[in-house]
């Protein structure tokens, strides 16, 4: 038997082929990796990309706003259509010869519709295709990957023979849809479930650069540090505090490798009760977070951690990405002031005692090359696969060390595990009866202990089998 086969709390080992019946028992269709074919959503600024993606979805995640260029990362969303769970990544406009931020924006467009599993370009079908459409167009001829063709803004009837001219873009029949009403999404999501391949393509999945976004509350020395980096003056540093506003990009070389830093603004108040651009900025920042792969979060170590500190900490929890915790001004710290520092990470620190933490000063430039070696092992644990195998040997032994307490007069049995997904590691355990919350926060440390997953996140979920009589076959 493959050591790759599913071991039951009974001892009963499952290879592969033995997944589908055992995921009957608890209703899953899908196997253990549950990897899921990608969409990316391409088109020139302010054609109503977002707006379409969030009709996809079925639910208000993308940004949108009456201006162009709110989008600018490749942001990925979860959608299904008919039982089929596909991933949208909502991008920002793309434009030829581009300059400047706008350039970045058109990179992070053309490197969606490199790696996603099929592409869907929006026009405007009102205003009609025009020379950045026909440009966007001539580049998915070239690919390989299935293209279709929104026109969007089709509201009614009467607008559809506007459509009908996108012919001429040489990607086959355009979908008249309007995706501020809904109008033909519909069909069209019948269209993409048609091109979608039912498993994506294989690829790398580290493409470019490691994305960082350094997130913090405002004037902790984001932008000093990115200078101190990159060493040259790459943002705008200013004792007022919220200087920066949008998420700077900046490619930097540190220990032989290249890293793409993200410099977000500081988080005032809660997104809910901001307003105007700093309601924009502080969305943006939760998109930059989303669209990284490590966050280093700033404290300032000379002050008491603050309610800021922790709402960015719960964004970056929340996002399930990996984690440095940079205490930044060490320089300005005395003795009493790391004492008082020390309880503080103890009390409000708790829920990541797994982040990696450095002290650094951006402005000497203190310790800051020991912000390489935590983010490669913060990375590498967020990457992490444990072999099916493996991870069940581990699991009887913890379970037969530490059975699960009792629930409702019953003791629940864990039958098998698998790791279901990386980026993070999220691991799901099929049982008899519900586990407690306490019974599984131990096996996450547990989890640690023996496979070191330093610096990121660890899901454990829960699948309980459901009650119902099965045929005798």
């Amino acid at each position: 038997m493959s050591e790759e086969g599913l071991v039951s709390g009974d001892g009963i080992w499952l290879d592969e082929t033995d997944w589908e019946v055992a995921a009957e028992d608890f209703g899953d269709e899908h196997g253990p990796d549950e990897a899921v074919p990608t969409l990316a959503v391409v088109g020139r600024p302010n054609v109503g990309k977002s707006t379409l993606v969030n009709r996809i979805i079925g639910r208000r995640e993308a940004v949108v706003q009456d201006v162009p260029g709110v989008t600018r990362d490749r942001v990925s969303y979860d959608a299904s259509w008919n039982g089929r769970r596909f991933t949208v990544q909502d991008t920002g406009g793309w434009e030829p010869d581009a300059k400047g931020l706008q350039k970045s924006v058109a990179a992070q467009a053309e490197m969606a519709m490199k790696t996603a599993d099929a592409v869907l370009l929006v026009v405007d079908a009102v205003v009609g295709a025009t020379a950045t459409d026909e440009a966007v167009a001539r580049v998915l001829r070239r690919g390989k990957i299935p293209v279709l063709l929104a026109a969007n803004k089709v509201d009614d009837e009467r607008t559809e023979s506007e459509a009908a001219a996108l012919w001429s873009l040489g990607l086959g029949q355009p979908y008249p849809v309007s995706a501020t009403h809904g109008r033909g999404t519909g069909d069209l999501l019948d269209e993409i479930l048609a091109v979608l391949p039912h498993t994506p393509r294989e690829s790398d999945p580290v493409v470019g650069p490691r994305r960082v976004a350094l997130v913090g509350k405002p004037n902790v020395g984001k932008s000093s540090l990115i200078n101190k980096l990159s060493g040259d003056e790459r943002a705008v540093v200013h004792d007022v505090a919220g200087t920066t506003v949008d998420p700077v990009d900046s490619l930097v070389e540190l220990g032989g490798q290249v890293w793409r830093f993200v410099d977000t603004a500081g988080l005032r108040k809660r997104v809910s009760h901001a307003s105007g651009a700093e309601f924009y900025a502080s969305l943006r920042t939760r998109s930059a977070i989303e669209a990284a792969e490590v966050a280093v979060l700033l404290i300032d170590a000379s002050e008491p951690i603050s309610e800021q500190d922790l709402r960015v900490l719960s964004m970056v929890s929340d996002a399930g990405r990996a984690l440095v915790l940079a205490f930044n001004k060490w320089d300005l710290v005395d003795e009493d002031r790391r004492h008082m520092l020390e309880r503080e990470i103890d009390r409000d620190l708790a829920r990541v005692p797994w982040a990696q933490r450095v002290n650094i000063s951006a402005m000497t430039g203190r310790s800051i090359a020991k912000l390489v070696p935590a983010l490669r092992q913060s990375l590498e644990s967020w990457d992490k696969r444990i072999p099916t195998g493996q991870l069940n040997t581990w699991l009887s032994e913890v379970v037969a060390a530490t059975p699960p307490p009792m629930r409702g007069g019953r003791l629940p049995r864990v039958l098998f595990a698998t790791q279901a997904a990386t980026r993070p590691p999220t691991f799901v355990l099929f049982t008899t009866g519900f586990l407690e919350a306490g019974y599984r926060r131990f096996l996450e440390r547990k989890l640690r202990e023996t496979f070191d997953f330093t610096g990121s996140p660890v899901r454990v979920n829960v699948r309980v089998r459901e009650k119902r009589d099965r045929k005798k076959r």
